[in-house]
């Protein structure tokens, strides 16, 4: 959407042109320092991982709140909405939340970085601070990839622009890019151990980003400070690259237990959700074998177009944002398609055994909207559903009806306080505070 946010690039014909080379340098340079290794990972502390998942064009609340749910209570004996029909029999492990806002994020159209940074967001404003994924992706035990992020959209975009950056950003001014096409991220994480054509255009990756990283290097010398400056990040970001791949060389028989098989869904997709399902595959290899703890999965990237086609949706862009979501049979197709991914994010983490207990126990994974409840929006509603405990911070099986004079940010800084960091509040100053907030510290609601 917007060329100032965008890298494109082409992995499979190994041409860079000179000005996406700066865009792609700079990507890497904001995702933050990629971290030593899985084994000194568990040394830190307990394993906790967060997942966000952020569906655009609204989340209206009565397509999640059971039908008659006026106040606080136990989902037990609660009926779930048709649209969210696949959470029915994890019921125990869901808290829908509603009641929150983010009318201090301009969340009109998409409230982008502001969606997780609980700052003013707003298209083509650039992010004011950190958002919470990568604030928790420097609190949580060390990975090798601390944050990732991918993005689902129509098959025409994520082949024309395969990283955007819209909803995180590492600081302010410093935009971190998702991924959108699983063959170049499928290379750029498991290349490494892989045969064939996929392992030979990995290699000439690296071989051309070690030379790239070589040649920036030797030219920024003579700039003058401000540029050099600027430079000297792009080429840090080479080198963050080049050091993430070493790193996966050395876990390279680890990681083999965890890549997803090629299939033909990669290079010919039918629908986009062919290539929607495999980067969910990916991020859900990236949490089982420990390359990061923190996904996040922008389905519509955080803007306001995005297509379903292959669920049976054939209106696409736009347009999906100006219709009224409950009982319509397209938005409970998109939203049933986003159950379903929810359910096998908890069933493959639920397959790996962590400590007493499963991965899944130590997660919370955060479905929300960065368009709040619906296109055109005040933002003075922002429903959330949480899955999972997260090693028992939070409570689970309820439905909490908030009385709407609390930000997203409490939400946020209710994750912090759940993964060991005493904080009040979350990028939000007091004299915000004071116009935005009807209290202080984390929701007591939510917390066990």
């Amino acid at each position: 959407m917007r060329s100032n946010s965008t890298i494109i690039y082409d992995m499979d014909e190994n041409m860079l042109n000179r000005r996406n080379v700066l865009k792609g340098l700079a990507a890497a340079a904001v995702a933050g320092p990629m971290l030593p290794s899985v084994a000194q990972a568990a040394k830190k502390g307990s394993p906790k991982r967060v997942i966000f998942f952020m569906q655009n064009q609204g989340f209206d609340p009565l397509t999640a709140i059971p039908a008659g749910m006026k106040s606080s209570g136990s989902l037990a004996k609660a009926k779930l909405p048709e649209p969210i029909q696949a959470l029915e029999p994890y019921k125990e492990r869901l808290h829908i939340i509603n009641g929150l806002h983010g009318v201090h994020t301009s969340p009109s159209h998409s409230a982008f970085f502001g969606a997780l940074g609980g700052y003013r967001g707003s298209d083509g404003v650039p992010p004011s601070g950190p958002t919470i994924d990568y604030t928790l992706s420097k609190v949580l035990p060390e990975t090798l990839l601390p944050h990732l992020c991918i993005g689902m959209d129509s098959l025409e975009n994520m082949k024309a622009k395969p990283t955007v950056a819209n909803l995180s950003a590492s600081g302010a001014g410093q935009p971190i890019f998702m991924h959108s096409n699983p063959n170049h991220l499928y290379q750029m994480l498991f290349g490494g151990i892989s045969a064939g054509a996929i392992r030979q255009r990995h290699e000439a990756q690296s071989s051309m980003f070690d030379r790239i990283e070589q040649l920036a290097a030797a030219k920024g010398g003579a700039l003058p400070g401000a540029d050099k400056q600027r430079y000297g990040q792009y080429v840090r970001g080479f080198g963050d690259i080049n050091g993430l791949r070493e790193r996966l060389g050395k876990v390279s028989s680890h990681l083999r237990r965890f890549a997803p098989d090629v299939d033909g869904g990669y290079a010919n997709p039918e629908f986009e959700t062919d290539w929607h399902d495999r980067l969910l595959d990916l991020g859900i290899a990236a949490l089982k074998s420990g390359i990061t703890s923190v996904l996040t999965i922008g389905s519509g990237r955080g803007e306001i177009f995005g297509s379903w086609k292959g669920v049976g949706v054939e209106q696409q862009g736009h347009n999906l944002g100006h219709m009224k979501q409950p009982n319509n049979p397209i938005w409970i197709k998109i939203r049933q398609y986003n159950s379903r991914m929810l359910v096998k994010l908890m069933q493959e983490l639920e397959s790996v055994p962590e400590g007493s207990g499963t991965m899944m126990d130590n997660t919370l994974i955060v479905y929300t909207s960065n368009n709040a409840d619906y296109q055109h929006t005040s933002g003075k509603t922002w429903p959330v559903m949480l899955l999972g405990n997260y090693d028992g911070a939070f409570k689970t099986g309820r439905f909490t009806q908030l009385d709407g004079k609390r930000p997203i940010n409490a939400l946020y800084t209710s994750i912090l306080r759940a993964s060991g960091v005493e904080v009040d509040r979350y990028n939000m100053s007091e004299k915000m505070a004071a116009k935005f907030d009807s209290s202080t510290g984390p929701l007591k609601e939510i917390l066990v």
